[in-house]
């Protein structure tokens, strides 16, 4: 955490109209505070009046997050609630994109992209926030989405939704995006800045913008919280502000330092828009989605083909781990989000149940430079409880952008890491079966 002083908070938090501006970004939304001790408070909470914001701070809160997703009550919520218990309680939710990248100028380049090609869709009612430190938060709010998209309440289409709509923007900008960046920067100093290799950042002659940046759609799950707007970033000491998503070219750093912040025109999430102007761009989104996964389906059927009549019957053991996995329980300083993910399902893939699964990752998460909150750690395991099970993402892309893919012999023969460790497994049991025969 920087310098964030006491005084800071408080001077900050004071402000009616900061106190008025975040209790009215928070209306129909879960809250979560998070304490100076870096540690979340109690969910689910709410902002039940301004002046409650000023009251938290007093009791040491540096932070406030909320939900994507509209509710009758936030209060009704529970982790233990199943997916049509949320659906009843969800009145809507906002589509929020979080550009995930390391270094602030390539973020708002990132950023300027997806607000033209959402504008393409006939949207003009995108509005962005500086999330405080590193990226951006470009939203559309759910009014302008259609009630129902193929008779199915467009409120019930969450976290499908969202995920189609930023995979089908990511690839509209993939190749404008490469061009704008390495007119930023050159190949070479994209290769210092980021410690990757030519081949890992140019593919097929073209640079791959999101071999050193994602558009977050793992994080845009049911609720997943971001900061509110107004907001502290403990890492950086500046503020979470809405910005005119026409100038973010133009922002400067300063214009988000606690005692230059002003309350304007720009709001994060406007309520006052023409309803089902995003239309199109949800249809667009869907429609490219089935394609994905029938892509996914295809590639998931012709993986495990090998072994698809081998029943593993019991956990495997970590000793039968691919190397990307091994490296990422050492501990990680980035992307701890997107490997817990992956971690998720190729545990789940390979026999482990939840307790067992709990012990090993909270374990993993003390290794960690900065730890995952464990309650965040928690809902990833009962999420993934509630549904089928998944395998992890395929090799090899997702796991060189976490800096994890360090592959031997029997990785390049495989094309997912449950595959790795179940062949493993496998071998040693054929092996050890021949041994006791002989």
């Amino acid at each position: 955490m920087t310098n964030l002083t006491k005084a800071m908070l408080l001077q900050h938090y004071k402000r009616e109209d900061i106190q008025q501006a975040m209790f009215l970004h928070a209306e129909n939304r879960e809250i979560a505070v998070k304490f100076e001790n870096d540690f979340f408070g109690k969910r689910p909470d709410m902002l039940n009046y301004p002046r409650d914001v000023f009251e938290f701070a007093k009791n040491n809160v540096t932070s406030f997050h909320c939900s994507e997703e509209l509710w009758k009550n936030p209060m009704q919520l529970n982790s233990e609630m199943k997916r049509i218990q949320q659906d009843n309680l969800r009145v809507g939710w906002d589509l929020l994109l979080d550009i995930d990248c390391p270094w602030l100028d390539l973020s708002t380049i990132a950023a300027h992209y997806l607000v033209q090609a959402i504008e393409h869709h006939g949207v003009n009612c995108i509005t962005t926030k500086f999330s405080g430190n590193h990226g951006w938060h470009i939203a559309v709010p759910f009014g302008a989405f259609p009630e129902t998209v193929n008779n199915v309440p467009t409120k019930n289409l969450f976290p499908e939704a969202p995920r189609a709509i930023a995979g089908y923007l990511q690839e509209m900008i993939r190749r404008p995006l490469g061009k704008a960046i390495l007119e930023h920067q050159n190949i070479t100093n994209i290769q210092k800045m980021s410690g990757k290799k030519f081949h890992e950042l140019v593919k097929n002659e073209i640079f791959d913008p999101f071999s050193i940046l994602n558009i977050d759609t793992v994080l845009i799950a049911s609720r997943h919280l971001y900061r509110m707007p107004y907001s502290f970033n403990e890492k950086s000491g500046l503020v979470s502000i809405p910005y005119d998503p026409k100038k973010l070219l133009s922002f400067k750093r300063e214009e988000a330092e606690y005692q230059n912040v002003i309350i304007n025109k720009n709001k994060f999430i406007d309520r006052e828009i023409n309803k089902g102007e995003a239309k199109k761009l949800l249809q667009n989104a869907l429609d490219f989605k089935p394609a994905q996964e029938m892509d996914a389906k295809k590639l998931e059927k012709r993986v495990n083909k090998p072994i698809q009549h081998q029943k593993i019957d019991t956990q495997i053991s970590e000793e039968f781990f691919p190397p990307c996995m091994k490296k990422a329980l050492l501990g990680l300083e980035d992307g701890k989000k997107r490997a817990l993910f992956a971690m998720v399902n190729f545990l789940g893939s390979n026999g482990w149940n939840y307790e067992q699964m709990e012990s090993l990752l909270l374990e993993w998460n003390k290794r960690n430079p900065e730890p995952l909150r464990e309650t965040y750690i928690i809902g990833q395991l009962r999420q993934w409880e509630k549904k089928d099970s998944i395998l992890p993402p395929n090799c090899m892309k997702y796991y060189q952008d976490l800096h994890i893919c360090f592959p031997d012999a029997l990785c390049k023969r495989i094309k997912n890491p449950v595959s790795y460790s179940i062949r493993r497994a496998i071998s040693q049991k054929q092996q050890k079966t021949k041994s006791d025969k002989e």
